[in-house]
């Protein structure tokens, strides 16, 4: 079936749009998830659970018979972000302050586009497909991991997901083995110093001039202490301190966040994070408190996953739209509770249209996305389960 050619496109838009005005946050989404099972109950054939307070779980069991069924699972996110929406669209959120900025709208809309789709296939199909509408992949540690918990992917021999990119044309799909994205590790410093007149710093201890030295000293780390093959991502983004322009204050505190392709340079650099901070604190007289708040684990494809995704995003893009990448990405993905549990393989859709105009970033408040691009995540879907359920 060739989805650009049913209704299907234009009931995955409609969905989409339906979505995109009705954003809600991470372990908020009550009418997200209403919405959804609403839907996956017109369709039919499937089992219909709601395995945590906001996600939903559809279960399609397939009549054909087969010797050795497989159990297949594709999930999609439903969370939106803490975003005031600036982007110029009709179905514009209808929620102030809060956007589907990084496209589970578009995500949830091409998975119920494929469950449509599958469960009206019910008879041609062998061995069990799981529809994973998951909540608040937004807010650390991730809805993942609860229903990890709960056990919807036991005894999953695959699990698919795809995830947009506004800088990929739309029509294109890039694929990569292995690290897809980083762990995600954030941390928060307080330095403790004593306060004091600025016209007599030598009676005080500064946290300001001891705060400056660490974050130099911070960013030496990627620089200098871990091996360039393997060197993650350090960013300080708030230093905060003091508010009288004649006191010296008695904290300061610096914020940021770690972001690692493996184990081994993720210990490390935690590691030297904390001999800096407690080095030159102790060195000036100060104390110091460190908190570190762990994230997701690296998104790490399976290769025989990857290459069922492959054979399949070629029948459905073509050989040419089907772009190999090298590099991972450094943002974070709780799909990884998923990966440690059953095989798996995360890719990226493109989603940019130049007609649209400027391509914005994920988070960004004038996200955009090319709809026309939805067909094709889920006739990807689809072409999955038609390679591992319906041969």
């Amino acid at each position: 079936m060739t989805i650009k050619e049913t209704t299907i496109k234009e009931e995955v838009i409609k969905w989409r749009r339906q979505l995109h005005e009705n954003p809600e946050l991470g372990f908020e989404e009550v009418e997200t998830s209403n919405y959804i099972y609403q839907l996956l109950q017109s369709f039919s054939g499937l089992e219909i659970s709601r395995p945590t307070k906001t996600s939903v779980l559809a279960v399609l069991k397939g009549l054909k018979p087969s010797a050795s069924p497989l159990t297949i699972a594709f999930r999609a996110d439903i969370d939106a972000l803490p975003i005031v929406e600036e982007a110029d669209v009709p179905f514009k959120s209808k929620k102030e302050g809060v956007m589907h900025a990084c496209g589970h709208d578009t995500h949830t809309a091409m998975l119920l586009g494929a469950a449509k789709v599958l469960s009206s296939k019910r008879e041609e199909i062998s061995g069990e497909i799981r529809f994973i509408f998951q909540h608040a992949e937004e807010v650390s540690p991730g809805g993942a991991l609860g229903l990890v918990d709960v056990g919807v992917v036991d005894n999953v021999d695959h699990i698919f997901a795809l995830h947009v990119d506004p800088f990929v044309k739309s029509g294109t799909i890039t694929m990569k083995d292995d690290v897809l994205c980083a762990a995600i590790d954030d941390f928060e410093i307080t330095i403790i110093g004593k306060g004091g007149h600025a016209s007599m710093p030598e009676k005080s201890i500064d946290p300001i001039a001891i705060g400056a030295e660490v974050v130099s000293n911070l960013h030496q780390i990627t620089a200098r202490k871990i091996s360039a093959l393997n060197v993650p991502v350090l960013s300080v983004v708030v230093f905060q301190s003091g508010n009288v322009l004649n006191v010296i204050p008695e904290t300061a505190y610096i914020g940021g966040t770690l972001r690692s392709l493996d184990s081994v340079s993720r210990e490390e650099a935690k590691k030297y994070v904390n001999q800096i901070v407690k080095g030159i604190s102790e060195a000036h007289g100060a104390s110091f408190k460190i908190n570190w708040m762990e994230g997701y684990d690296p998104v790490i494809n399976d290769k025989e996953s990857v290459t069922i995704s492959r054979k399949a995003a070629i029948e459905v893009f073509g050989h040419e739209n089907v772009i190999h990448i090298d590099k991972p990405f450094f943002g974070g993905e709780d799909f990884s509770a998923y990966l440690r549990k059953s095989p798996g393989s995360m890719q990226f859709l493109g989603i940019y249209n130049e007609e649209l105009g400027n391509n914005y970033p994920l988070h960004h408040p004038k996200f955009m996305v090319d709809e026309e691009a939805l067909q094709y995540g889920t006739e990807y879907f689809v072409k999955i389960a038609e390679h591992l359920c319906m041969k």
